[in-house]
């Protein structure tokens, strides 16, 4: 390999992604959209469930629960309503998610050390809201029987327990969500523009002058390569700064850690960006080729979903997706503060894809005469 040859594509290279009136701007504005405007919008918490009540008791404790779980930031009760059916045309409209029935003597059996039970219904549509909002007013509705019978002097013994939240005591989705989200960033910045590089390169026709002369197809891959390893360090950085500065996030681990996993995954998607390029003769090509990739990544990866929710089959092919590696690194070391020990399998993971698909990019490469 010349490097002088090498020196003098890379400052070919860097020139074209400075004169594209899209790429710098991309570069610049993506991961400070990503990370400001993705971890607002994209989260698991449920709120403002909407729950319409059916009080058949009508006393001073059936007024109460209703009360304490409006009061809670995560329920609105939306109305209280004579009927079942009144409160059900609530859910049909879409302006209630749940509903509460009251049964009749409900105060008076409770008094009487009987446990009446209550009537929750909620809408499958969304099942996660539907299911989190029933159990939400479960316990604002036990919170507020525990409370009135310790006013009343009623003494029925309860189950205790004590919860406790390790790694992200808040449980706050952003904290859990802000580590996986550089891996959309370097999928984009490191897999999707070196493929459209490459191939615009081949609809304009200037490879053809590159393919006569006697530069190496090693020496021009990694032309094409290494500025968007060095795009996808500086856009892992802005990332880190605005998980700090904005949301208060800081790794706990070794930061070293963090650039380590972002230089081998930078290398996988790289690698797979100028082999789908080498396959494609049209920029529409690889954009179809790559988007059929990262959605597989972004499903398949743990990015929004658990791998342990997935059927049994599907787990085994996420072994398969480099970028599941790569969020657990990050979350490990973002959260449990995880070290290069405890990641061994991960981190090897990642350098057997970097150098396969980086084989196979500089392989699939072929000059023409």
């Amino acid at each position: 390999m010349n490097a002088n040859t090498l020196k003098i594509l890379l400052k070919k290279e860097v020139s074209l992604i400075r004169r594209n009136p899209i790429i710098p701007r991309l570069i610049i504005a993506m991961p400070i959209l990503v990370m400001l405007i993705i971890p607002l919008v994209t989260t698991l918490d449920v709120k403002n469930v909407g729950v319409a009540v059916v009080d058949n008791d009508h006393t001073e404790l059936s007024r109460r629960m209703i009360t304490d779980m409006n009061a809670s930031e995560y329920l609105s009760v939306t109305g209280c309503y004579l009927s079942y059916d009144e409160a059900f045309l609530q859910i049909e409209i879409g302006k209630a998610d749940a509903i509460v029935t009251i049964p009749k003597n409900y105060l008076r059996d409770l008094t009487n050390g009987k446990r009446p039970e209550l009537d929750l219904k909620a809408n499958g549509v969304n099942a996660t809201k539907g299911i989190l909002g029933t159990q939400y007013a479960t316990m604002s509705i036990a919170h507020t029987i525990s409370q009135w019978q310790a006013e009343q002097g009623i003494n029925l013994p309860m189950a205790k327990s004590n919860a406790m939240n390790f790694y992200n005591p808040t449980l706050d989705f952003r904290n859990y969500m802000i580590p996986a989200l550089m891996v959309v960033l370097l999928i984009l910045i490191c897999g999707f523009l070196p493929a459209l590089n490459l191939v615009s390169e081949k609809e304009t026709g200037t490879i053809e002058a590159m393919n006569v002369t006697p530069v190496g197809r090693f020496e021009f891959v990694l032309s094409k390569l290494i500025p968007y390893w060095i795009v996808g360090i500086l856009v892992v950085t802005v990332g880190i700064l605005i998980g700090w500065l904005v949301y208060g996030l800081v790794p706990e681990g070794k930061i070293l850690n963090i650039y380590l996993a972002t230089i081998l995954f930078s290398l996988v998607m790289s690698g797979l960006g100028v082999f789908i390029a080498n396959q494609s003769k049209t920029i529409l090509q690889s954009i179809f080729m790559m988007f059929a990739f990262i959605v597989v990544f972004q499903l398949m990866s743990g990015l929004f979903t658990p791998i342990a929710s997935m059927p049994q089959w599907a787990q085994y092919i996420t072994y398969a997706i480099p970028p599941r590696y790569f969020i657990e690194i990050m979350r490990a070391v973002y959260l449990k503060g995880a070290s290069l020990a405890d990641l061994w399998i991960q981190y090897l993971s990642l350098t057997g894809f970097a150098a396969a698909l980086c084989f196979v990019a500089a392989s699939t490469y072929k000059k023409r005469a």
